[in-house]
């Protein structure tokens, strides 16, 4: 099986941010992922949600 595309370490890292992620993709990415690749595109995820939310808040007030 090959790596992992961009496309499917984001929807992985988003699913793993609701908590949905299926067996076959968990086993795909501790398998053959790399551990980097998953913290970089978490990281980005996480910064991009904060930022989100202070826009938002900033806003509402």
């Amino acid at each position: 099986m090959p790596k992992p595309t961009l496309k499917q370490i984001i929807q992985s890292v988003l699913a793993a941010f609701i908590g949905v992620q299926s067996d076959a993709n968990r086993e795909r990415d501790f398998d053959h992922g790399s551990l980097s690749s998953y913290l970089i595109v978490g990281a980005i995820a996480t910064v991009l949600f904060i930022l989100m939310l202070v826009a938002i808040v900033s806003f509402i007030l």
